[in-house]
């Protein structure tokens, strides 16, 4: 009989707290009406897939390691099965950050801009960025969402969401070479062990409405914490940035 109990955990999803399971939870559709849903090719043409947000109705957010070719952005989307309210809009042109070092994903970001504005709605709305001092301290517990890796590291087609919590730099420090508290945002929860996956990347990290962090290193085995881009010591680099892109 034990060995049958211990067979069934095994195969059947780990759940808490009313069905919450590890890597998140479905979202409720349309609730982050600012998602964006990111496919291009990467240098081995290989299809890939990122998280986005939108920040501007022409612009959108996301990771600067999530940059390809042919990149495409589909936006009131929750599941990626189904077209019935998105909008898929061209991007043209795209900004990464001129520091951006894609071995240790320093100042991991990059703006999108789109061929058209997006037409607001109850699916498709832009998300509130933070100022320049505003500063999300250990111990915040914020929210996460995106198409990433479950649990065994298979893709989801819906849009699914953690609540993870604000960690001391110091553990980042300790697991990541060259992490930086100043741009960078230390984020996870050890004793829950939630994470995000690959596919996460470039999704924001969302705190009392507003966009704190882009979803930046991760790995879908769950190691903890997470390095997250830290967007309020970008302020400066976005505001620009927009305008230079959203010049004729």
């Amino acid at each position: 009989m034990l060995l049958l109990l211990v067979f069934l955990v095994s195969i059947l999803p780990l759940s808490t707290d009313g069905g919450k399971i590890f890597w998140g939870t479905e979202a409720k559709p349309h609730s982050r009406p600012y998602m964006a849903f990111i496919k291009y090719y990467d240098s081995n043409s290989n299809i890939r897939r990122c998280g986005g947000f939108l920040v501007e109705k022409d612009i959108v957010m996301t990771a600067a390691h999530c940059h390809g070719r042919n990149m495409r952005v589909t936006l009131g989307v929750h599941n990626i099965s189904e077209n019935k309210t998105i909008q898929v809009i061209p991007i043209q042109k795209t900004k990464l950050h001129e520091a951006f070092n894609n071995t240790t994903l320093v100042n991991d970001i990059m703006l999108l801009k789109l061929e058209r504005k997006a037409q607001n709605n109850s699916f498709v709305k832009t998300i509130a960025l933070p100022k320049s001092q505003d500063w999300v301290k250990p111990g915040k517990v914020c929210t996460v969402a995106g198409w990433g890796e479950l649990r065994n590291c298979a893709l989801p087609d819906t849009l699914r969401e953690v609540n993870l919590e604000v960690q001391n730099s110091q553990k980042c420090q300790e697991m990541f070479n060259g992490y930086n508290n100043f741009t960078q945002i230390c984020v996870g929860n050890p004793k829950e062990k939630k994470a995000t996956g690959e596919e996460d990347s470039g999704g924001p990290f969302v705190c009392d409405n507003v966009a704190q962090g882009i979803v930046s290193r991760h790995h879908c085995t769950g190691e903890i914490p997470q390095v997250f881009t830290r967007i309020s010591s970008f302020i400066p680099w976005i505001k620009k940035t927009i305008k230079l892109l959203q010049q004729p």
